[in-house]
């Protein structure tokens, strides 16, 4: 049965005890490593019908260092905000045009910039309320545990494709 963490950060089973901010430096060096093992000739495979190519992958991580970052910065500039969800799905339909290092390379840059501001505004806002409309009221620290589990949700696909 789902706890409540689960239902306000459905990646959680992901992040486990691991601690968030540690999980989110990392990324980047993780995601080079794999598209290096994965190799130039399998990024833009599918490795089943209907599942995303690892270049797919690097750009939805792209989209949602977006998306994340929007989310941060409106949870700490409004009171009661309450998110905007997307369709990831939609958001996916130009990713075939996308080269892999493009996304990986806005990944990295759109990763130091949000954990710039987590960094500084995570002791003093931590608990900050925030609404998802679908899961209910989080916090800021929520959103920071919902990406590292996020990012590693996506590191686990990648490692299946590269046979680790």
């Amino acid at each position: 049965m789902p706890t409540a963490a689960d239902t306000l950060n459905p990646y959680a089973k992901f992040l486990g005890s691991q601690d968030p901010l540690t999980v989110l430096k990392e990324t980047h060096n993780r995601l080079h490593n794999l598209v290096h093992a994965i190799g130039p000739s399998r990024l833009t495979q599918s490795p089943a019908p209907g599942k995303w190519s690892p270049r797919d992958i690097l750009c939805h991580l792209a989209d949602c260092e977006i998306a994340f970052g929007f989310r941060l910065r409106q949870t700490l500039a409004e009171d009661h905000h309450i998110l905007q969800p997307f369709d990831q799905e939609k958001w996916a339909a130009t990713y075939s045009s996308i080269p892999a290092t493009d996304a990986i390379m806005t990944f990295v840059t759109l990763r130091r910039w949000n954990l710039l501001l987590i960094e500084s505004a995570l002791t003093t806002h931590a608990s900050k309320p925030v609404t998802h409309p679908e899961r209910g009221t989080m916090t800021f620290s929520t959103i920071v545990e919902t990406m590292a589990g996020h990012d590693l949700n996506h590191i686990a696909q990648l490692e299946k494709v590269a046979g680790e």
